[in-house]
C-alpha cells in the first residue's frame, strides 16, 4: 500500500481542541489561536474546544484533561520557548506515551529557512496520549501558519487514523 492510500484510511474530519497559553492574550487579540481554528475549519475539521489559559502548569493540565474528553487532536500554541514563563513543553511532554520526534525536528528545519538561527530557541514538540495526538507550537502567528500548513494539516487525519486502529 502506497503512502497516499495509507493516508486516506484516516478520518476525513478530526475533532480538534485548540489551547493557547498566554498571560496577555484574549479571544479578540489572539491571532495564533484564531489562525489555527480557521485553518482547521477550512480543511474540514471540527473545533471541539478553543480556550486561552494562563502560563500556569495547573491551568494547562486542567485544560488538557478537559479537552481530551472531547477531541482526537489537541493543538497548543505558546509556551514553547526558553523564558521562565514558557511552561507548555515542561507540562505536556512528560505525559506523552509516544513522542513524535520528527515533528519538532522538521518544524525547526523549516523554521530555519524563515527565521534563521533563532529557531534554536523553539522547543516545539508533538506526541500521543492514548488515541490522541498533541502538538505544541510556538505562539507566533508565522510559526503557527508554518506548522499547520506544512506539517499538521497534511498528516493529522493520517495520525489519528493510526492511533484509532
Amino acid at each position: 500500500m502506497g503512502l497516499e492510500e495509507h493516508r486516506k484510511k484516516g478520518p476525513e474530519r478530526v475533532r480538534c481542541a485548540v489551547i493557547v497559553t498566554s498571560d496577555t492574550r484574549e479571544v479578540e487579540t489572539d491571532k495564533s489561536g484564531s489562525t489555527i481554528t480557521q485553518l482547521l475549519q477550512d480543511a474540514g475539521h471540527e473545533i471541539s474546544d478553543y480556550r486561552i489559559v494562563p502560563n500556569d502548569a495547573a491551568a494547562l493540565t486542567d485544560a488538557l484533561e478537559s479537552t481530551m474528553k472531547t477531541s482526537q487532536a489537541i493543538i497548543i500554541s505558546g509556551g514553547t520557548g526558553v523564558s521562565k514563563g514558557d511552561i507548555t513543553v515542561d507540562v505536556v511532554e512528560p505525559l506523552f506515551e509516544r513522542r513524535l520526534s520528527g515533528f519538532g525536528e522538521l518544524f525547526r528545519h523549516l523554521s530555519y529557512d524563515e527565521i534563521g538561527s533563532a529557531t534554536i530557541v523553539s522547543r516545539a514538540v508533538a506526541g500521543t496520549i492514548g488515541t490522541q495526538v498533541i502538538f505544541c507550537l510556538p505562539g507566533s502567528e508565522g510559526a503557527v501558519k508554518l506548522a499547520m500548513k506544512e506539517l499538521i494539516l497534511p498528516e493529522i487525519s493520517h495520525i489519528v487514523g493510526e492511533l484509532e486502529k
